[in-house]
């Protein structure tokens, strides 16, 4: 329950709150936790930090590119200042936890540092930096999570729900136990509860996140009790999750995707490289060849599921031969879709104490390669589903055209159409004519057509 009272903080005058969110969709769901304490106590939420009494950041340092970023927009924030010397600016997240002092000494710009597990004291720490004190929150929990605040959310098709926090794989390139903390799960009965809020207020999807989703435990729950539990509370929601861990992806949880049409037929699951004695190195718990006995499992028990992946380029002591181990698993695989980085070291993390041994020039070629190759996987896929008719959940305009909708497939495929009758919301039939590596384009059809069997030749 939240203790601090508007009344008593912020009696008068309703003070306006504007947040800039960066990183994954944890970040997001984090963000609405946020913006629903600072709700319950009296504030306001405003789009225009022009506007705004406080500005948070909550920030993201899985990788340097995106710390750069938020540095960058920190640094512009000083315009706010000058405008006005009374706005608050508040630094959250991920940043905030690993970075802490520099945050607040650094050119006089932000009044708050508050790590991830220290937002329900932001009421407090607001009222503080308004009667001058600047503060830092960042203390890491073994048991905050958040399961008793309703996120604030204000759009009503797809909803991020956090079922756990932190992480305790320790993979060596990741700052996530260091700036999250270690797991803890959310009771089933509480997200149970909020998707049936959900349903309630006619949102369409959900995706169940955590650092290591599959790893979520309850007491005698797990994670194949929870995504079960949470598909029979509306059958018409379609869910999600992310992001799994393939030491954790159980064969309960593989047949419970397999036997609930609701839950979407599309799984993450991050390799990060194809090279055994890289993954050793990462501390990644699987081989390769465990990885993919896994593939080919949720392939035999999943007709039609798209797998999609993460992957490092330039690991510490990468050589060429270990990159050709990492092409040569895209190939076999046939991914759907990847995210592809190439390496950053991050402080704190075991690979720092490696070295960032192989040149820039390396790590850009290498991952331009993986790029190129799962381009050309991707578009294979995806002109596989030519001629075939999907159902398409109805999300938003297409970003190119205000005649057109975007939606995806419960197989997560991007498809832009004719608007034509179709509303944000609604699931439509739309028969694929065109694609490129990353979108499907199609019509829609108004009457039922048996959909097209899916091609052998995404497999070959």
């Amino acid at each position: 329950m939240n203790i601090f009272h508007s009344e008593k903080l912020f009696p008068m005058i309703k003070k306006q709150v504007y947040l800039e969110t960066y990183g994954c969709q944890m970040n997001v769901a984090d963000s609405e936790v946020v913006l629903s304490i600072m709700s319950d106590t009296g504030f306001g939420i405003t789009h225009d930090a022009a506007s705004a009494d406080v500005i948070f950041v909550n920030t993201c340092s899985v990788r340097d590119n995106a710390e750069q970023r938020v540095r960058q927009r920190i640094s512009m924030l000083k315009n706010y200042k000058r405008e006005n010397p009374g706005v608050l600016i508040g630094v959250l997240g991920c940043m905030a936890e690993r970075l802490r002092t520099e945050l607040i000494d650094k050119g006089n710009v932000v009044d708050l540092v508050v790590g991830p597990d220290e937002y329900r004291r932001l009421p407090e720490l607001v009222e503080s930096a308004f009667s001058g004190q600047r503060g830092i929150a960042v203390k890491l929990s073994r048991v905050e999570n958040y399961d008793d605040i309703m996120p604030l959310r204000t759009e009503g098709i797809n909803a991020w729900i956090s079922v756990m926090r932190g992480c305790d794989k320790f993979c060596t390139f990741c700052v996530v136990p260091f700036t999250r903390g270690r797991e803890r799960s959310r009771s089933l009965k509480s997200v149970v509860e909020e998707v049936k809020r959900l349903s309630e207020r006619g949102f369409k999807e959900i995706t169940l996140l955590g650092q290591n989703v599959n790893s979520y435990q309850d007491g005698e729950f797990d994670f194949a009790d929870l995504i079960t539990r949470v598909s029979v509370v509306d059958r018409s929601i379609r869910v999600r999750f992310m992001t799994p861990h393939p030491q954790d992806m159980s064969d309960a949880l593989i047949q419970t995707i397999a036997g609930n049409e609701n839950i979407c037929k599309n799984i993450h699951l991050p390799v990060q490289s194809g090279s055994n004695r890289i993954l050793q190195l990462m501390n990644r718990t699987y081989s390769i060849e465990h990885y993919l006995g896994l593939v080919e499992k949720i392939r035999n028990a999943i007709p039609g599921v798209t797998l999609s992946t993460d992957i490092i380029a330039g690991f510490p002591t990468e050589s060429e031969d270990d990159h050709q181990q990492t092409l040569d698993v895209i190939h076999n695989v046939g991914y759907d879709g990847a995210f592809m980085f190439k390496y950053s070291p991050r402080e704190n993390t075991k690979s720092w104490e490696m070295g960032d041994d192989i040149p820039d020039e390396v790590k850009v070629q290498r991952l331009n390669e993986i790029i190129d190759l799962q381009q050309t996987i991707s578009l294979r896929r995806n002109q596989a589903h030519i001629g075939t008719t999907l159902e398409i959940l109805v999300e938003r305009e297409s970003a190119k055209s205000n005649d057109e909708w975007m939606g995806r497939s419960d197989t997560n495929k991007v498809t832009v159409f004719p608007k034509e009758n179709a509303r944000v919301g609604e699931i439509v039939r739309a028969k694929i004519h065109n694609c490129n590596s990353a979108t499907l384009f199609g019509t829609l059809v108004s009457e039922p057509e048996a959909m097209s069997e899916y091609r052998l030749a995404v497999n070959s």
